[in-house]
C-alpha cells in the first residue's frame, strides 16, 4: 500500500468531514511538526483520501480507504444528583475515587468500605444543601445544552456534521456509558474536551485516567487501528475564553449604579469596584506534585484581567481559593478569608468570579450565592454581585468550536501522553502504554522515554510528601466522620 500524503491538516478535514466541498482558511497554528511517536491529525489519521473524490492534488489516494469517517466530541465533567434519592449513590462515586481520596496502602483495601460509610452518613447534609438549590445538580442540564449548542455552531460555522457525547465522571451519564454510545455510533475521530478550564489532576486528570482504563481494557476496540482520538488538556489560554470571561464580569461591573460606585470611594476607598476570582482549591501537596492547576489558574486570572478596566480606572482585582476542607495545607489565600479582610478594609462594591466552573453547580449556587454572600455582606460588603457561568454565552460556544476544528487538524495527544504531560500517576502510565503499543517517545512538552525515565524519578521524593499529605486527608476523614464535622467542601457539595 503506498503511502498516505496529507500536506493540510486542515484541508482533510474540511474535505472529509464537511456536507459541501467549500474551503475555510485554517485557524489552528501553521507548520506545526510531528514529533516521533506522535500520529499525524484526528482526520488524516481516521480516513484515506482519495483525490479523485474531492479534486484535492495535495491529498494522494490510498487503497481501502473507508467510505466515512465519523467526527464525535466527548465532553467531561463532574456530574451531579438530581434528584434527593441520587445524593448517596453520588457521594459513594466520589469517596470511592482514589483520585480524590488516596488512602494509605495500608487502607486501600478499605476505600469502598469507608466510601460507603461515609456517604450514608453525609447524605442528609448534602441533601439539604441541594434542597437550598432547588433539590438537585443542574450540571447534567447545562452540559447537554453546552454540547448541542457546540454540535451547532460546529455544523453552522464550519460546516462540520459532529456528535456530542456527555461522560461524567461521579453520576449519569458515567464516562464507560459515553463510550458505549461512542462506540455504537461507529465514531472513528473523537475530540476529547473535559469541561475545566484548567487542568488539575483531581479533575480532568481523573476523568482521563478512566478513559485510560477503559481503552487498555478495551485496546481491541479502541486501538489505533479501528479509532483515533486526541485530548484538549486545559483550554484557558484561548482568547475566545477569555473574553467571554470578560464580557460577563464587565456586565456586573457596569451593573453597579452611579451611587453604589461613589459610595465605594466614600471612605477614602481608592478603588471603586472591587473583582474576585475565587477559584476551586486543592490541597498544596498537589501542587507539589506536579499538578499544574496553580499555575493555570494565576495565568487565567492575569489574561482576563488584561481584557478588564484597571485599577487607574477604578478596579481592583483579587486571587483567592474556595472549598478547603481539614488541616492539611490548601491553596491560599482562602475565599472565607479574604471575604472578611475586604469587607474590614472598608469594600463595598465586589463581583465575586466562579473561575474553574463552565456552568451553574453546587459550589456556585450554594456555596457562593448563600454561604459567601451571608459572610460578604456580615464583613461590611454591602453591593455584592455574582459573575454568572459561561452555561451557554456563545461567545464561549463559538470559541469551543474553534477549538474542536483546532484539535482536530493538529497532530494528536492521546489520553496517556495528555495524563504524561501533566503529571497524573506517571508510575503507573508506563504499564498501560506497553499494553497499549503506545511509544512515550518525542511526546510533545515531556521528551524521550529516557528524559521521562528520569523526570519521574525527580518527582518522587515530591509524591512521597504528596502521599504523606494523603494519611493527613484519611486521617481527617476519619476526624470529622466521627466529629460529624461537614467534610463535603472538598467536593464542592
Amino acid at each position: 500500500m503506498p503511502p498516505r500524503i496529507v500536506t493540510s491538516s486542515i484541508q482533510a478535514l474540511l474535505l472529509c468531514a464537511c456536507s459541501c466541498r467549500c474551503f475555510v482558511p485554517s485557524t489552528s497554528r501553521q507548520g506545526a511538526s510531528i514529533a516521533p511517536g506522535r500520529r499525524a491529525s484526528p482526520l488524516a489519521a481516521a480516513t484515506t483520501l482519495d483525490p479523485s473524490a474531492f479534486g484535492s492534488e495535495e491529498i494522494s489516494s490510498v487503497e481501502d480507504a473507508p467510505t466515512e469517517t465519523k467526527v464525535g466530541i466527548l465532553l467531561l465533567n463532574l456530574g451531579g444528583p438530581e434528584k434527593s434519592e441520587d445524593v448517596e449513590g453520588f457521594l459513594y462515586n466520589l469517596f470511592a475515587d482514589p483520585d480524590i481520596i488516596r488512602l494509605p496502602a495500608p487502607l486501600s483495601p478499605l476505600q469502598s468500605t469507608i466510601a460507603a460509610f461515609i456517604s450514608k452518613r453525609r447524605a442528609p447534609k448534602s441533601r439539604a444543601a441541594y434542597e437550598s438549590i432547588g433539590g438537585g445538580s443542574p450540571i447534567l442540564k447545562y452540559s447537554n445544552a453546552q454540547a448541542d449548542l457546540l454540535v451547532k455552531s460546529l455544523k453552522d460555522r464550519h460546516m462540520i456534521d459532529a456528535k456530542a457525547y456527555i461522560g461524567m465522571r461521579y453520576w449519569y451519564p458515567f464516562t464507560e456509558e459515553a463510550l458505549d454510545k461512542i462506540r455504537a455510533d461507529g465514531i472513528n475521530a473523537l475530540v476529547i474536551v473535559p469541561l475545566y478550564p484548567q487542568f488539575s489532576i483531581s479533575t480532568s486528570g481523573s476523568s482521563l485516567r478512566v478513559l485510560q482504563e477503559e481503552f487498555a481494557r478495551q485496546s481491541n476496540v479502541w486501538g489505533e487501528n479501528n479509532f483515533v482520538h486526541t485530548v484538549v488538556p486545559s483550554w484557558y489560554e484561548r482568547p475566545g475564553y477569555a473574553k467571554a470571561m470578560a464580557d460577563l464580569i464587565q456586565k456586573e461591573l457596569d451593573a453597579f449604579t452611579p451611587e453604589q460606585t461613589a459610595e465605594g470611594t466614600a471612605d477614602g476607598q481608592k478603588y471603586a469596584q472591587h473583582v474576585l476570582f475565587s477559584a476551586h482549591g486543592v490541597p498544596q501537596s498537589y501542587i507539589q506534585a506536579g499538578d499544574p492547576y496553580q499555575k493555570q489558574i494565576v495565568d487565567c486570572v492575569e489574561k482576563i484581567s488584561e481584557l478588564l478596566p484597571k485599577e487607574k480606572d477604578g478596579v481592583q482585582v483579587h486571587l483567592s481559593y474556595q472549598s478547603r476542607v481539614g488541616p492539611i495545607e490548601w491553596l491560599r489565600p482562602y475565599t472565607d478569608d479574604v471575604l472578611p479582610e475586604l469587607g474590614q478594609n472598608g469594600v463595598k462594591n465586589l463581583v465575586v468570579v466562579p473561575i474553574s466552573f463552565v456552568s451553574e453547580h453546587i459550589e456556585t449556587l450554594e456555596e457562593i450565592d448563600i454561604e459567601y454572600r451571608e459572610l460578604a455582606e456580615e464583613s461590611g460588603i454591602s453591593n455584592w454581585r455574582r459573575c454568572p457561568a459561561l452555561n451557554t454565552d456563545k461567545t464561549f460556544i463559538d470559541d469551543m468550536a474553534d477549538m474542536v476544528l483546532e484539535a482536530l487538524s493538529e497532530p494528536v495527544q492521546t489520553v496517556t501522553e495528555a495524563c504524561v504531560a501533566n503529571n497524573v500517576g506517571n508510575i503507573e502510565l508506563k504499564e498501560i502504554d506497553e499494553r497499549m503499543g503506545i511509544s512515550v517517545t518525542g511526546i510533545g512538552g515531556v521528551g524521550a522515554e529516557s528524559d521521562l525515565t528520569a523526570q519521574t524519578r525527580l518527582k518522587e521524593g515530591e509524591r512521597i510528601n504528596g502521599r504523606l499529605a494523603m494519611f493527613g486527608v484519611a486521617g481527617t476523614v476519619l476526624v470529622e466522620l466521627l466529629s460529624g464535622k461537614n467534610v463535603l467542601h472538598l467536593f464542592g457539595l
